[in-house]
């Protein structure tokens, strides 16, 4: 794709005199995504002022979920990036994966960043095409180093592989998606859920309790649940980015999302939202320490678990390359396999195209 990332420069250029965006919680809430007159803009001097220092500010609903691969999001936010581009954005925070998509689907929120379920999101396009654009990915590979999952299993554990979880209880992240994705690696490792392996959903916050309790014999879980088991010595993780191995290297789990409304109706504000996602993880993956600690303001990870936890693998819109969207069609043709989607998707078209920014 040709470069077009906003540079200091136009952030400075589109600057704002905002107030820092708020994390509110909304599993309830129904924010309102449209900018009218009186709520896309504010007054930021005083009456009486020069008209000069009006500052026109264009309102955005995000819905996010608080994870690894959201850290992009953490840094727009922290950084005040959006505020510079003249954005004030409502930050509505979930804790379900299918939330997230639920609020974009029913036009409560213009756009997911980084760490919006990628699976989940094809589902809904399925169901109503013309939702979503794609304009990010997040994950994890074995080339790359960078860990977005791991088989999670008590320090003495014999557990080394899949195939060994025959007879055994095996835990997973609530919903469609990651139900679906362990359910296709067991069955490339001989395995048939629900006769020879019990798949147990289980809220991420009990992943490392339920193993560690015997409660299951391992999980397939998602960072950092891996680095705090081992750095605790709670577990360990008997596989490393075991998806990467049987379904693509990279793996993308997350993904960062706008609604086809919002790139239509306000297409010089969904730029700005894509460009400013963009700064902030290139700012993430040229010095991801330096942003550690951003992290915990965000997440449920205590400050000493942020300096510890692995970096994920995250792709900007402008750094999209034909591997990461065959990594991703490889994904969207599990749920063909599993039966879940009736019928094929093509990644390319899922998404967003330079030629649809302004």
């Amino acid at each position: 794709m040709d470069k077009f990332s906003l540079s200091r420069r136009k952030f400075v250029k589109y600057g704002a005199l905002t107030v820092g965006a708020g994390a509110v919680s909304a599993c309830g809430g129904n924010p309102s995504n449209t900018a009218t007159p009186d709520t896309a803009s504010d007054v930021s001097a005083e009456s009486g002022s020069s008209p000069e220092l009006i500052v026109r500010k264009e309102k955005v609903v995000a819905s996010w979920l608080p994870i690894m691969q959201t850290t992009a999001y953490y840094v727009a936010l922290k950084q005040g990036l959006f505020e510079q581009a003249g954005i004030e954005v409502e930050s509505v925070k979930f804790e379900n994966p299918n939330q997230i998509i639920d609020s974009l689907v029913s036009e409560r929120a213009d756009f997911g960043p980084p760490g919006t379920a990628a699976g989940i999101a094809v589902l809904a396009e399925a169901r109503t095409p013309g939702t979503f654009k794609v304009f990010g990915l997040q994950g994890g590979g074995i080339k790359s180093s960078l860990i977005n999952d791991g088989l999670i299993v008590i320090p003495d554990s014999t557990i080394t592989s899949f195939k060994d979880l025959e007879g055994k209880k095996v835990g997973t992240i609530p919903g469609i998606q990651w139900e679906t994705i362990l359910s296709y690696v067991l069955k490339q490792n001989g395995l048939e859920p629900g006769n020879n392996v019990t798949i147990e959903q289980m809220a991420v916050g009990l992943h490392l309790p339920s193993v560690v309790s015997g409660a299951v014999d391992a999980t397939l879980s998602l960072e950092p649940i891996g680095s705090i088991a081992e750095a605790t010595d709670q577990g360990k993780r008997a596989m490393t980015n075991p998806v990467s191995m049987f379904i693509s290297d990279p793996f993308y789990s997350g993904a960062a999302v706008l609604t086809s409304k919002f790139l239509t109706d306000r297409p010089e504000v969904a730029k700005k939202v894509v460009q400013v996602i963009d700064e902030a993880t290139r700012i993430a993956n040229e010095d991801f320490d330096s942003v550690r600690p951003i992290i915990s303001e965000f997440t449920a990870l205590e400050s000493e678990q942020a300096a510890y936890v692995a970096q994920p693998l995250l792709k900007r819109f402008d750094d999209l390359d034909e591997t990461d969207l065959d990594s991703y069609q490889k994904f969207i043709n599990v749920f063909v396999d599993e039966e879940v989607l009736d019928k094929e998707m093509v990644a390319k078209e899922l998404v967003l195209d330079k030629s649809e920014l302004i």
